[in-house]
């Protein structure tokens, strides 16, 4: 697809998310969604095809699972975070015996629950890096995690590739797609059977929600994790599923701004003699550049910084008026954080930037300053 075509549908998609409530309403309808937060319904006679409880029904998140799945292009079910996403995609697709792959450089929880709980469960559990996720082939994995920019470290994987391959395999592939966002990156078009993605992130966008949500064209899958959801009991707050409807609305612009950001600030920090090393997809000196380039619609708001200690690197931080010290991402404010507190198997001194919208002018002069401050100790 050119890139004038991606475009043209990203644009589409953003316009019909913002009229797809509105062109439905009757005279005297709200334009903005509603709250409901009823537990019961009024339910007299046969139940069927009617909403009947809070745990398995709610207009709140069913709008806002018809937002997400015009910007997936696919079906959504909306969770109450990031981790009940992946856990419901990965416990509706394992059962014992069942051979799980995931990346070793990935966001680390989702290795602990597959190491931790999927493992006693009776599946079995294979890590490999995201730049060598190919090498060994997918042959005998029931389900194949991906993720893609890798989350501390920014490495890629082709994703149309490993989709084909473990496809023929015999296997499903679930695509981690946070980093990127539908804006970003379209993982279901590449291949992947599903998709999902913790919307406290960019979705969401102020920092003040915990939301996630599953994407899938299969229509089994789809059902196996609905039912999961009511199953387990993991759904999300009526109040946090508005919230979050609510930032979608602006997700568009505000991913655009960070990536535009992003794209300006990365070759500042990448020139400057403070910092060691920086992974950003869109630098041509970054090793993922061209795979970058062909399978993702833009390079995201994530800068990898290596300042090669510690010391250094919270030096950086806390040099930086307009950078908040803290962890996740996506939000309004420019963040970052030192991922090796966590135990990421990064080096000491690895910084994770989280462009936000700030005008970029005054966030490139307040890191720079840090910077040079940081050259003078």
């Amino acid at each position: 697809m050119s890139d004038s075509s991606k475009d043209l549908n990203s644009m589409k998609r953003a316009a019909e998310l913002l009229h797809h409530r509105g062109l439905g309403l009757s005279k005297g309808d709200p334009i903005a969604l509603p709250i409901t937060t009823s537990s019961m319904f009024h339910l007299p006679g046969d139940p069927a095809d009617t909403p009947g409880y809070g745990r398995v029904d709610n207009p709140t998140w069913e709008a806002l699972e018809n937002a997400l799945a015009i910007l997936e292009d696919a079906p959504c079910v909306a969770l109450p975070s990031g981790m009940a996403a992946i856990s419901a995609a990965l416990f509706a697709c394992l059962g014992a015996g069942k051979r799980l792959l995931v990346p070793s450089d990935g966001y680390y929880v989702t290795r602990v629950l597959s190491s931790e709980f999927l493992a006693s469960f009776g599946v079995a559990v294979t890590e490999r890096p995201s730049a060598q996720f190919g090498e060994g082939g997918f042959a005998g994995f029931d389900v194949v995690f991906v993720e893609t920019p890798s989350n501390p470290g920014l490495d890629l994987c082709d994703l149309r590739a490993i989709c084909a391959e473990v496809r023929a395999a015999g296997g499903i592939t679930i695509v981690d797609n946070t980093t990127m966002t539908p804006f970003g990156q379209r993982p279901l078009d590449l291949g992947a059977d599903v998709v999902v993605a913790s919307d406290t992130k960019a979705p969401g966008g102020h920092s003040d929600l915990l939301m996630g949500h599953v994407a899938t064209r299969d229509t089994a899958l789809l059902a196996r994790i609905r039912d999961w959801r009511k199953m387990s009991g993991a759904i999300p707050s009526p109040h946090a599923a508005w919230a979050l409807y609510r930032g979608l609305e602006t997700l568009e612009l505000r991913f655009a701004r960070m990536c535009d950001t992003a794209e300006q600030l990365a070759p500042v920090l990448a020139n400057h003699p403070a910092v060691q090393s920086v992974r950003f997809p869109g630098l041509p000196t970054d090793p993922s550049h061209n795979l970058a380039t062909s399978q993702m619609e833009r390079f995201g708001f994530l800068i990898g910084l290596d300042f090669g200690s510690e010391v250094r690197a919270e030096q950086f931080i806390e040099g930086c008026r307009f950078l908040r010290p803290a962890t996740s991402f996506g939000g309004v404010h420019s963040s970052a954080e030192r991922r090796a507190r966590w135990g990421d198997e990064v080096s000491p001194g690895y910084v994770r930037l989280s462009v936000g919208c700030e005008p970029v002018d005054a966030l490139l002069q307040d890191l720079s300053d840090s910077l040079n401050n940081l050259g003078q100790r």
